[in-house]
């Protein structure tokens, strides 16, 4: 069977109140064509599990700027004026999250671990609400999983079987997202027949794809 859709197909996986991964940094490595489909649909309520909020209007902005977004997980929203506003009105819950802990908190979503201990935050607002564990006499915050319903997933190169090559810096949150959600939609620039990508150059194994939009 085909994992390859067209945009209209692929966005109809998402729907109101879901918990969303989207990959990139400041829009690199984000599956954009993917996220504006999102936008148009209008679907709310979402849960966004993302590195930044990119800028208002321009990759996941787009959703921001919409008001579709009612909760957030980040490192980062400085370079988006409507996700700070909206933090301030009180319209958007943000909880922050250390980059390091976050794709920690990522990962340990996709492995099926129970969560990761780490010392980055003690002594800040990070640890508020979060338990605390002694090991060997040293106290670290139990970062707990994440995981979501659906996640978008931008690659430079992909294989008809999803196997994904991501290139530079678009590498960002993308391997460990395709391991942490139910359903993951692949955004490819360029989509090569299954075989011509050498197995020891492939990111993310197609077994994770579900779906491919090129």
């Amino acid at each position: 069977m085909s994992k390859l859709v067209s945009i209209e197909e692929a966005v109809a996986h998402v729907k109101d109140g879901m918990t969303l991964m989207i990959g990139g940094f400041l829009g690199a490595g984000t599956g954009v064509k993917m996220v504006e489909a999102i936008a148009n649909k209008g679907v709310k309520d979402l849960t966004l599990i993302c590195n930044d909020t990119a800028y208002p209007n321009k990759a996941i902005g787009m959703l921001i700027s919409n008001k579709q977004v009612k909760k957030l997980y980040a490192s980062h929203i400085g370079t988006n004026a409507d996700t700070i506003q909206q933090l301030n009105d009180k319209t958007l819950e943000i909880e922050f999250c250390p980059q390091g802990t976050l794709a920690e908190r990522i990962r340990c979503g996709g492995a099926g671990l129970g969560g990761v201990l780490t010392q980055t935050g003690l002594g800040t607002v990070v640890e508020n609400g979060k338990r605390k564990i002694e090991v060997d006499g040293k106290e670290y915050l139990l970062e707990l999983p994440l995981h979501a319903d659906v996640a978008i997933i931008g690659a430079s190169i992909c294989d008809e079987m999803g196997n994904a090559i991501y290139k530079g810096t678009t590498q960002n949150f993308n391997p460990m997202m395709a391991a942490a959600a139910d359903t993951v939609i692949l955004e490819t620039k360029e989509l090569v027949p299954t075989g011509s990508i050498p197995m020891e150059q492939i990111h993310t194994p197609g077994i994770y794809v579900d779906y491919i939009v090129k």
